[in-house]
């Protein structure tokens, strides 16, 4: 095998199993879209707490993309996904057994860390590809967002046959399961990091092109719209 077919192969590798890494986390991170439901109905919740119950995990996944896409620049993104999905596993599980309301805000914020693998993923699958491929590399991770699809398929099944409260069980083996396979499958390229003399204020001045702000606020509408049905 030649080195070129070598690193096209490990290329695939990493768009696999970081495709199936977002394509979890994401399930995940909308569960409370599903699970909501019963809770509010046991804890009695109006319809601000009951929303504010479900925008919790979106406000986290949402405010740690901007640190955990600098991470990724510094450190490398297999690492950083691999930790971040690791770091939600006992939070998820933990959702089982919480009793109080602020029990189910608390852990929210936790869960909702696994919304930030997105800025995660796409660049570390973006650098392992030519720019010619870039395109449909990101279209198949992109796929990804389909987690929300799955989770309105597998936890009202969960929940018919065992109650909600096992809802956070299975995903939290899910999680812990799609973690070990995405480190297993995926691969490290130190030249794909920023270097370390690249000082944070320098990364931050893309803040300064008005079409970095022109995007976001697309991005906020037609990925909020997407998010919030």
């Amino acid at each position: 095998m030649t080195t070129q077919e070598n690193l096209q192969g490990k290329a695939n590798s990493v768009l696999g199993a970081s495709t199936l890494a977002f394509t979890i986390c994401f399930t995940i991170w909308m569960m409370f879209g599903v699970i909501g439901i019963p809770i509010k109905k046991a804890l009695e919740l109006n319809e601000t707490q009951f929303g504010l119950l479900t925008a919790m995990p979106v406000l986290t996944g949402s405010l740690i993309r901007v640190p955990l896409g600098i991470w990724t620049d510094r450190f490398g993104g297999r690492i950083v996904l691999f930790l971040l999905m690791i770091s939600t596993v006992i939070p998820i599980y933990l959702i089982s057994y919480a009793t109080a309301y602020w029990h189910f805000l608390v852990l929210g914020l936790f869960v909702g860390l696994a919304g930030g693998s997105f800025s995660v993923g796409t660049p570390y699958v973006a650098r392992w590809f030519k720019k010619e491929r870039q395109g449909l590399a990101m279209g198949i991770f992109g796929a990804g967002n389909s987690g929300a699809a799955v989770n309105k398929f597998i936890a009202p099944a969960i929940i018919a046959s065992a109650g909600w409260v096992m809802v956070p069980k299975v995903y939290a083996v899910m999680m812990l399961a799609a973690a070990l396979i995405f480190w297993t499958f995926s691969a490290t390229d130190t030249s794909h990091n920023v270097k370390s003399t690249v000082s944070f204020s320098e990364q931050f001045k893309m803040l300064k092109d008005p079409k970095v702000w022109r995007y976001c606020q697309y991005y906020s509408v037609v990925f909020g719209g997407y998010v919030g049905l």
